[in-house]
């Protein structure tokens, strides 16, 4: 089973409303979870460890990962509130405004993390969860004790307002980048991890040599590219679709590259470490199938298996 470990949260969407005035319609959100979900809808195995409220959006939550086939027994339930993401779309591209202190997921600490995980096979890790403290530091802590046998992915997600203290997430992030068999990263993440003017291509062996077997690198609507160890290159496009927004876009593409690996015996550690170029574009292609479907459609909707 793939362990997703990080947020879920209440994307508040703005909505025209019977009077014609925008109003906030609650859609159940947050990089992690979508990628949870985005997994239970392929068929695969997948459970989701975060901190839920037991108010009426964590009830929003449990039910939405119950419903997506999403297992919820390391969910860790509590009093304190929901995250809220309230959002603004503008020509199909989402920005944020965050209402996230004290809430269910961040103040997880790391004695709140499981010690026994019979059933897990890999890690998922990502998000604004890798950033605002004291999560983070459980989350990382929860990584040192439970990564070494298992297939390890991340995606930072890099949200530069997130983060309070740049010394401290540059350290932590690198810390877990090290441990890491699978990173992806966006080209503006890339950026941000390694600064300087050198191109995407010269970055990524850095990038390599920290840890990882695969990088992975998006590039918006420029498609997607793989690099491997062994200085294999692999690259897919962006499926042409009508694009509705692109909530949850990222987190459905890494959902459709773990379904492919998983289904074909391939995120393991070792598997990982001699993965080919064409497995891995393969497992790129399914992200991007993934992803397209779900900008195709209002708000982070991943697709059931069916539907691809």
């Amino acid at each position: 089973m793939i362990l997703c470990c990080g947020e879920a949260l209440i994307d508040m969407i703005a909505t025209p409303t019977v009077s014609g005035e925008a109003g906030f319609v609650p859609h159940s959100g947050g990089a992690v979870f979508n990628t949870a979900i985005a997994l239970g809808r392929l068929g695969s195995p997948v459970g989701l460890l975060t901190g839920l409220s037991t108010d009426m959006f964590g009830d929003q939550l449990a039910d939405a990962l119950q419903d997506s086939h999403v297992d919820a027994s390391h969910v860790i339930r509590s009093d304190r509130p929901t995250t809220l993401a309230f959002v603004k779309l503008r020509d199909g591209h989402a920005s944020y405004s965050f209402f996230d202190e004290n809430s269910a997921n961040r103040m997880l600490m790391p004695e709140d993390m499981p010690d026994q995980l019979p059933a897990i096979s890999a890690l998922y890790f990502g998000g604004i969860s890798l950033a605002c403290e004291p999560c983070a530091d459980a989350y990382a802590a929860f990584l040192e004790r439970q990564g070494a046998d298992r297939a390890v992915i991340i995606d930072p997600n890099i949200r530069p307002d997130f983060i309070k203290d740049q010394t401290r997430y540059r350290t932590r992030l690198n810390r877990m980048i090290a441990q890491a068999d699978i990173v992806k990263v966006s080209d503006e993440d890339l950026g941000w991890i390694i600064p300087g003017p050198e191109s995407i291509a010269e970055k990524v062996p850095l990038l390599l040599q920290a840890g990882p077997a695969v990088v992975i690198v998006t590039r918006g609507g420029d498609g997607a590219s793989g690099y491997l160890k062994d200085g294999s290159e692999t690259s897919v496009p962006v499926q042409p679709v009508q694009v509705v927004d692109t909530v949850g876009a990222g987190d459905t593409f890494n959902a459709g590259i773990l379904a492919e690996l998983e289904r074909g015996g391939h995120l393991t550690k070792t598997a990982l470490r001699t993965l080919s170029a064409e497995t891995l574009r393969a497992a790129l292609a399914k992200g991007a199938e993934v992803a397209a479907l779900t900008v195709s459609r209002a708000g982070a909707n991943p697709p059931w298996a069916h539907e691809l």
